[in-house]
């Protein structure tokens, strides 16, 4: 039996470290493109009026409806929209990275996260409140997906209050689960796994009041002349 060379052994050494750096250089399934606060900033800056959102109600509708065992019920792809209303507000879409199956943010998102933090907290954005959406693809229980998106728009919420310092007042959450899907057409395409950012409305104003100006100082009487 033949043995190979040395030279043979060093070139078959030599192509598989260079497969290897190549397959380290190329990017994950996962890798994600770097957002930048002005990135936030353009998608959301566009105040018109404020919008009422009965966040709990909207919480209810969500989890009644994907309870439902209607043999007339829609395929995903063309189940309505359940709160139609949302699409018309100014919006970020997030590609946020969650552990399986939790509310778990993967480290790699906490950057994402920063940013939109970094935006909230600049001026043309510091007086208005967001409302934090949370979806899942069409895969798996349909109560459950409506669970999970909860779970993962309450943890985005939780990030940017207890990390970030966002005032708790400025932020709600909502998961809609896959009553919603960003991208219909392909109900299981990862792309619906996005988490929105929507601008709602602006603060109250919660400026302490003007204080009257103090009232002049009454005159004392003057004291009576001395009889002499």
């Amino acid at each position: 039996m033949m043995r190979p060379s040395t030279r043979g052994l060093r070139d078959i050494g030599l192509l598989g470290l260079l497969g290897t750096l190549a397959l380290l250089a190329m990017p994950t399934a996962h890798a994600q493109t770097a957002i930048t606060r002005d990135d936030v900033i353009a998608k959301l800056n566009h105040y018109e009026t404020d919008t009422e959102i009965d966040v709990l109600a909207l919480r209810q509708q969500a989890a009644e409806r994907s309870k439902s065992r209607s043999k007339n019920e829609p395929p995903p792809s063309k189940r309505p929209p359940i709160a139609p209303d949302l699409t018309k507000l100014p919006t970020f879409n997030a590609d946020i990275q969650f552990d399986v199956d939790t509310p778990i943010v993967l480290p790699d998102s906490y950057q994402t996260v920063g940013r939109i933090a970094d935006a909230l907290t600049q001026s043309s954005l510091l007086p208005y409140t967001f409302l934090i959406v949370g979806h899942i693809e069409s895969t798996g229980r349909r109560e459950n997906n409506v669970l999970l998106s909860q779970r993962r728009a309450d943890a985005i919420r939780d990030i940017l209050i207890n990390t970030f310092k966002i005032t708790p007042k400025r932020l709600q959450s909502v998961g809609l689960g896959e009553e919603q899907l960003l991208d219909p057409a392909r109900p299981n395409a990862p792309v619906n796994n996005q988490v929105q950012i929507m601008l709602v409305g602006k603060l109250a104003d919660t400026a302490p009041p003007a204080h009257p100006a103090p009232a002049a100082a009454a005159k004392k009487p003057a004291k009576p002349a001395k009889r002499h």
